[in-house]
């Protein structure tokens, strides 16, 4: 055998012990995966269930659990937008869950989907919505996660009253949104910073800051999140999100990064001090938006003129703290916006300096 045949022989063989290893690399990989997840093949409806194995789930079969989601009706519906409608799913006496059904989109965006929801099954962190299955179908897309009692901050802040222990209502003081902001801003550093690959949410808003039953805020709704890779700025991508909240920026480059989203968060905690929803009908009428009226309020020192009517004790410092760290969010140039995991050392600091004022 001549030269040229020897070194042709151990081309192939490098060649074949290649891809042999990459075979047995993905076996193992889907084998580890297949040990993560229970998936129910629904041979009716041409659909697939997939759950993500945890102590909630174990008691439950995909079966079984795919059979009570398909007999949900118009009356289980407790919220709906422009994604998808999510529905109450109640199990038995202890356990519930919210299932959020999606319209399928391109066969793209579809494997986008699968690709997403495997990588977001791994994520568990307290101050993010738990997702612990999903279910694919030719029509729909169904999201399981957990129910969260008191509903949204959208809901809780705009309608001034939130449900107390003992049946009463009364509106969501200091050290409730002291504690929402600061749950919030942990849940998104660590899709931002923690995450591999990291996470841009797209969509920060009110109505995507859920509250567990202890007032812990969770952030959902990864209907609109991008994975990045480590080593990436930014993702391209259409304009998407909710008005109000996106970044300037966003409307020029079409680019979704992680200052965007600390943009979007800027304005919640606006929401949060002020009381207001980012496009309130006042706002429009006067041709303005919160954070322009917010901005210019601030610039004459009369934050106090601005603060939530519902806010009948606050400590001012703490507050206008917090204004200055949304003002640090919502500079135009994206360069100059904190991290959040720069916002959440920022939060945490004004606990550390003093405890908070009890109201």
């Amino acid at each position: 055998m001549g030269n040229a045949g020897v070194l042709a022989f151990y081309i192939t063989i490098c060649c074949v012990s290649f891809v042999i290893s990459k075979i047995i690399i993905s076996v193992l990989l889907y084998k580890r995966w297949q040990r993560k997840n229970i998936v129910f093949q629904d041979s009716i409806s041409g659909g697939k269930m997939v759950m993500f194995r945890s102590p909630k789930m174990q008691a439950l079969t995909s079966k079984a659990f795919l059979k009570k989601t398909m007999r949900l009706t118009n009356k289980d519906i407790i919220g709906s937008g422009g994604y998808g409608t999510v529905y109450r799913l109640i199990i038995n006496d202890s356990l519930a869950f919210a299932v959020k059904r999606l319209n399928r989109g391109s066969a793209d965006r579809d494997r986008g989907f699968e690709r997403e929801l495997k990588a977001m099954g791994d994520i568990k962190h307290r101050n993010i919505v738990t997702l612990h299955g999903y279910y694919s179908a030719p029509q729909f897309n169904l999201l399981i996660y957990d129910l969260m009692p008191n509903g949204s901050l959208d809901t809780l802040l705009h309608e001034d009253t939130v449900a107390g222990t003992s049946g009463d209502k009364k509106p969501l003081d200091w050290p409730s949104r002291y504690k929402i902001a600061l749950g919030a801003a942990r849940g998104i550093s660590y899709l931002h910073h923690d995450c591999i690959p990291h996470i841009i949410h797209r969509d920060i808003k009110s109505s995507n800051i859920l509250l567990d039953q202890n007032m812990e805020a969770r952030v959902s709704d990864f209907g609109l999140a991008t994975l990045m890779e480590p080593d990436n700025t930014h993702v391209s991508t259409f304009v998407a999100g909710t008005f109000g909240y996106l970044a300037p920026e966003y409307f020029d480059t079409g680019k979704a990064t992680a200052k965007g989203d600390v943009y979007s968060f800027g304005v919640v905690l606006l929401e949060l001090l002020t009381g207001k929803r980012p496009m309130d009908e006042a706002f429009l009428e006067e041709g303005t938006k919160l954070v322009t009226w917010v901005k210019a309020v601030i610039y004459e020192k009369k934050e106090e003129h601005v603060i939530d009517s519902n806010l009948v004790c606050y400590p001012m410092d703490e507050v206008n703290i917090v204004f200055r760290i949304a003002l640090m969010c919502l500079e135009s140039d994206p360069s100059k916006r904190p991290t959040m995991n720069e916002v959440v050392k920022m939060l945490e600091q004004i606990k550390s300096d003093k405890l908070l004022l009890d109201c």
